[in-house]
């Protein structure tokens, strides 16, 4: 009786992956060299919501959701010149609330969470805004993008509030990359020099909204057009 030899198979090769890698952030001399031409441009950037103190600040920003900055102003204007204080805005109750600012979108739902914010504020922190991210975040109405706003502006803290604009240039420049505001901010958070963090997020809005705009961006004035890997680059319209 003659023994078969087993049949030895041979394992496939693997195929190549041809997934491609998606594209890396700047190297840490190149975003260092982007702060340091914001900041020469503008030392010292302020943020365009109107406030006198960080009560106020906190109501603007709650009511910027969805609506543009001159938006708000608009509205807060007489608003901020009768009340500043949660108390002041509890006083004044929901109904007269809604009506001074049924201008900005989502009114109703604004003026019941700036109400509802301003109680918890009285009941929960002697009246005070707190300089606290997790305690900012458990208020009506306020999320981790108010908050970071909020205690940047009110508090000197380095944090990094990623709105629209700052969510597209930190993608375009390549500072950091991802599909959400959160990988926005924490990619930031790890390559902006600290130097420079402060004031990072108030240049990036600024830089998006007046130079880098999603629609139309002004690439042929950009004063980082040789840093950004952003394609292809615009040309100014002809007359």
């Amino acid at each position: 009786m003659t023994q078969t030899k087993p049949k030895i198979t041979k394992a496939k090769p693997r195929a190549k992956s041809t997934r491609k890698k998606g594209p890396a952030v700047l190297p840490p001399d190149t975003v260092r060299e982007i702060f340091k031409r914001f900041h020469a441009i503008e030392p010292e950037p302020k943020g365009e919501l109107e406030h006198v103190n960080p009560y106020t600040l906190l109501v603007a920003v709650a009511l910027s959701a969805q609506a543009t900055d001159a938006g708000v102003n608009k509205a807060t204007r007489p608003l901020f010149a009768q009340v500043n204080t949660p108390q002041q805005m509890v006083d004044l109750g929901e109904d007269r609330l809604r009506e001074i600012i049924k201008t900005i979108g989502l009114f109703r739902t604004k003026a019941k969470n700036v109400i509802a914010l301003s109680q918890q504020l009285l009941r929960d922190h002697g009246g005070e805004v707190p300089a606290d991210r997790d305690a900012l975040e458990k208020l009506p109405g306020v999320g981790r993008k108010t908050a970071n706003v909020v205690m940047n502006m009110a508090f000197g803290q380095p944090t990094m509030a990623v709105d629209t604009h700052v969510f597209r240039v930190a993608n375009r420049l390549h500072l950091a990359i991802g599909k959400t505001p959160l990988a926005i901010e924490q990619g930031l958070d790890k390559v902006i020099p600290a130097d420079y963090a402060l004031h990072a997020h108030h240049w990036l809005i600024l830089h998006g909204r007046y130079l880098c705009k999603a629609r139309s961006p002004e690439c042929w004035r950009c004063p980082l057009t040789d840093l950004c890997p952003f394609e292809p680059k615009t040309q100014p319209k002809r007359a």
